[in-house]
């Protein structure tokens, strides 16, 4: 009979991969913002600014997603080889230049302009480690950057977010243990992953902080 247990472990350890899937991050630490901020903003701004934003780092990834995979660039949705990764990559790249520019400029919310800085920046790097045929983890790096951004703001607001960064260190050390026992990810790419994701939102700290 099956091992009931690993069967169990084997769901709960994928749905973690898939329920934090790299796609989403964007949006949750731009809904993180909006949520620990001081600052007023009509809510039609924040709406306006949310539903943008979602289209433009989910609905429309979906979609080009799907084409490449019609078109057989792409196989799986955590884009398991190096290969697949560049095109993906290069396109979220030109996304992510058109919101910073567009829809979260640095005049209007100097905070999210300065963490899609960094997420550019992480998929630029990202990206030159696939051509190289280096699979860094997406994964760690995704959550890893939104975690050193939410410390970003607790530093800014002076709030105590402790509660949240604990939150999202759990769910970084969920989702490494998910991508290890799938056997997506070497421990080294996830340490790549991790610290991509990390350091730029660390070093551009001095421009926003």
């Amino acid at each position: 009979m099956p091992n009931t247990k690993n069967s169990i472990t084997d769901w709960l350890l994928k749905s973690i991969s898939f329920i934090f899937h790299p796609i989403i991050m964007p949006i949750l630490g731009t809904v993180f913002y909006f949520s620990k901020s001081p600052r007023f903003l009509p809510a039609e701004i924040r709406n306006a600014k949310l539903i943008s934003l979602s289209i433009l780092t989910i609905l429309l990834p979906i979609l080009i997603y799907f084409l490449l995979k019609t078109l057989g660039k792409t196989y799986s949705i955590y884009l398991k080889s190096t290969k697949e990764r560049i095109i993906p990559l290069f396109i979220n790249s030109i996304i992510l230049i058109l919101i910073i520019l567009r829809v979260v400029p640095s005049t209007q919310i100097i905070e999210l302009y300065f963490f899609f800085i960094g997420i550019l920046i992480s998929t630029i790097v990202c990206l030159i480690l696939a051509i190289l045929k280096f699979k860094a983890s997406i994964h760690m790096i995704a959550i890893s950057g939104v975690f050193m951004f939410a410390v970003g703001l607790s530093l800014h607001f002076g709030k105590n977010l402790n509660g949240s960064l604990a939150l999202f260190a759990i769910i970084a050390g969920a989702i490494a243990t998910s991508r290890l026992h799938l056997k997506a990810h070497t421990p080294i790419e996830l340490i790549f992953g991790f610290f991509i994701g990390f350091l730029p939102q660390l070093i551009i700290f001095q421009y926003w902080l």
